[in-house]
């Protein structure tokens, strides 16, 4: 553990001392083109720097910290108590990871929630792709920080837009934009603005051919909201050919569609829904609970399905992503194909839908077992796959 005398930051030894090469993503994808830290991080430092000498750790808040980043060039500078807020449990896990091999310590994990800001003073915030997200993040922050509370907020140029400043208005009555540094850029906000009832969760009802409406619930940080993928509509039909099973994993289970589908339209089926992502988590539990399925759908986060055994499920859906933040990479949809593989038991299925171009046949074949072609439109293939 690094050794330091209180809890509040030398801030001139901030960044200097902090050698972001050695960071890793594991347990998230690893490969030659992705990267654990970016110029965004290291914008972010160097902005912070001043606002730190004599602030202590506990009043500080990092959101979004990809794989630690952040966090870890706070606590290498002796800083304490330092508040921090990961959706994905991917990125909480390489950052703990990554604080065990370089023997640092003393950050908090918190939920997106008011109660991670209380009294925080400043927040280091990596700008998240979805408006929905960081509107959600700017109301919690908004909501208990300090009043005299800076937020900077910094992310990529080509990922930013000035929506992002309108966003974090409806929260601060101080917005400003920094000048732009190796491709990445700050936004300054401060004056949290009284809190007003916020957007979040938002709810919508679709007809998904079930005898009601299916009503969807998502917070701010989920993929796509409240809506039904045209992938996952696209799919729900064909579900009632899929084996029969006491239980369905829904991996990847974002707002919980595929979930409360299953649980309505098979009325003695019990379905695990499993997401990395807290705010899919909470979305699919809200959503279990509109549609009165709540006591067959139990929701978990975890990193893929690193919390079953092998060949302990016989029916698995996946509607699997093909971005990492804001990074379209195979190699996501790949990691899930493999742990499905090694979930399911033998004569299991795993029933899948993707963007037909991305052609990811010959991977199942590899990574679960036996593939064939359900159906096909125009953008979307629907496979499954059988274990041998």
């Amino acid at each position: 553990m690094a050794e330091h005398r209180d809890d509040t930051a030398d801030a001139g030894s901030l960044q200097p001392t902090f050698d972001f090469a050695v960071l890793r993503r594991w347990p998230d994808v690893e490969a030659d083109n992705l990267f654990a830290h970016d110029a965004a991080d290291k914008l972010l430092l160097d902005t912070a720097r001043p606002l730190l000498a004599g602030l202590e750790g506990s009043r500080i808040a990092v959101v979004n910290d990809h794989y630690g980043a952040l966090t870890l060039a706070m606590a290498a500078a002796g800083l304490q108590g330092v508040h921090v807020v990961q959706d994905a449990l991917s990125a909480e896990r390489a950052l703990d990871s990554n604080a065990s091999r370089l023997g640092l310590a003393g950050y908090r994990h918190h939920l997106l929630e008011p109660d991670a800001f209380d009294g925080v003073r400043l927040v280091l915030l990596q700008l998240p792709r979805s408006l929905d997200e960081l509107e959600e993040i700017a109301g919690c922050i908004a909501a208990a920080a300090s009043p005299d509370v800076t937020v900077l907020a910094g992310g990529r140029v080509k990922h930013m837009s000035t929506a992002m400043n309108s966003v974090l208005a409806t929260s601060f009555s101080s917005v400003t934009a920094g000048l732009a540094r190796q491709k990445a850029r700050i936004l300054t906000a401060s004056g949290p603005l009284p809190s007003a009832d916020g957007r979040f969760p938002r709810t919508e009802e679709h007809d998904v051919g079930l005898p009601a409406p299916l009503r969807l619930v998502a917070f701010g940080g989920t993929f796509g909201g409240p809506k039904v993928d045209p992938g996952t509509r696209f799919l729900l039909p064909l579900l009632n050919g899929a084996r029969q099973a006491e239980r369905a994993v829904d991996l990847g289970c974002g707002n919980g569609t595929i979930a409360a589908y299953l649980a309505l339209a098979h009325g003695g089926m019990r379905v695990l829904a499993m997401d990395q992502s807290a705010s899919a988590v909470r979305s699919t539990r809200a959503t279990a609970e509109a549609n009165a399925v709540a006591d067959r759908v139990e929701v978990r986060r975890d990193d893929a399905l690193s919390s079953l055994p092998a060949a302990s499920e016989q029916l698995i859906v996946l509607n699997p992503p093909f971005h990492m933040g804001n990074t379209v990479h195979a190699g996501i949809a790949l990691k899930l194909f493999a742990d499905a593989g090694r979930v399911l038991a033998p004569g299991g299925e795993l029933w899948t839908v993707w963007n037909s171009h991305l052609a990811y046949k010959p991977a199942l074949n590899r990574l679960v077992g036996p593939t064939r072609q359900v159906a096909r439109n125009p953008k979307f293939t629907v496979t499954v796959s059988t274990r041998d």
